[in-house]
């Protein structure tokens, strides 16, 4: 396998060496050229933060050094002027006067062009895609929505306004983030996994998916649902507790409907003053009624 221009295990021992020189790789424009490579590779979808894989424990690996080579690029960016001119001013004399949008960031990052021919819709109002990240055709993005270095989002899926996909998130194909939903990134540990959402799952407005939760296919997270490693899930249909461990990340099972929900503090002032903790509910199992829900997102495309 290469990756534009360099065999796989040649770039991956390039950038593992260059991350491991720290700041003496800065300047080193081989160790730009092998940057410039993965970035290359992260945004054609053909490397990836993490990728599935039926022999791990949860179905998914982290390339670590993919995290590695990501990190590289900010070590070796020099900050930019990457500020834009606002098109309301197009008719303004003195270009210098021209009120802008003002941005600096590390050069080796800039915001993503598309054209047409990729067939990836951002509708105007201020969205933006980070370099490195990976959007693939039949995508729609709802402004201001923002897509992070690292992560995969997959055909025909739907980032509405305000949503957040994070470094190294994976998204599967037909997956509708609905306004303002945070899925989380991680970039370090290198080694963590990031979140991960599945083919076909319907994430509700203003939910929260963080700290590695791996969503499987077809689930449901109603609107206000918040997820994280440190949250144990309540399935009331299957009459068990879903928890993170050390070693693998909360997982919410296939077609599975998650609520927001509440269970009273069992002791203590607490339960003497009647409180209780925030709880996510799995209530049901996805089923032809519940898909119905996904019919605005056609209608949509």
């Amino acid at each position: 396998m290469t990756t534009t221009g360099f065999d796989l295990e040649d770039l991956q021992a390039r950038i593992e060496r260059c991350f491991s020189a720290g700041s003496a790789a800065v300047g080193d424009a081989a160790a730009m050229q092998a940057f410039v490579a993965l970035r290359g590779a992260l945004e054609a979808g053909t490397l990836r933060a993490a990728e599935p894989d039926a022999a791990a424990a949860t179905g998914w690996r982290v390339n670590a050094w993919v995290k590695r080579g990501i990190l590289l690029g900010f070590r070796l960016g020099a900050l930019q002027d990457m500020s834009v001119v606002s098109a309301s001013a197009v008719d303004r004399t003195t270009v210098g006067h021209m009120p802008q949008m003002a941005f600096i960031d590390k050069d080796t990052y800039p915001a993503r062009q598309f054209s047409p021919e990729d067939g990836v819709r951002i509708v105007p109002g201020g969205s933006a895609v980070r370099s490195g990240a990976y959007v693939a055709r039949g995508v729609v993005m709802m402004p201001p929505a923002y897509i992070n270095v690292g992560a995969f989002v997959d055909e025909g899926t739907m980032v509405d306004s305000h949503a957040l996909v994070g470094s190294c998130a994976q998204i599967g194909k037909r997956v509708h983030l609905s306004a303002a939903a945070q899925i989380g990134g991680v970039l370090e540990p290198v080694n963590a996994s990031p979140v991960v959402i599945e083919d076909d799952v319907l994430v509700g407005g203003n939910t929260g998916v963080y700290e590695g939760t791996i969503v499987r296919r077809g689930a449901v997270l109603a609107a206000g649902t918040i997820l994280t490693r440190g949250t144990p899930v309540y399935d009331v249909v299957q009459r068990t507790i879903l928890k993170a461990t050390a070693e693998v990340p909360l997982i919410i099972p296939k077609d599975a409907v998650v609520v927001p929900g509440s269970r009273a503090v069992p002791a203590g002032y607490g339960r003497q003053m009647n409180l209780s903790v925030y709880t996510p509910m799995i209530v049901k199992y996805r089923d032809e009624k519940t898909d119905l829900s996904t019919t605005l997102e056609e209608l949509l495309r």
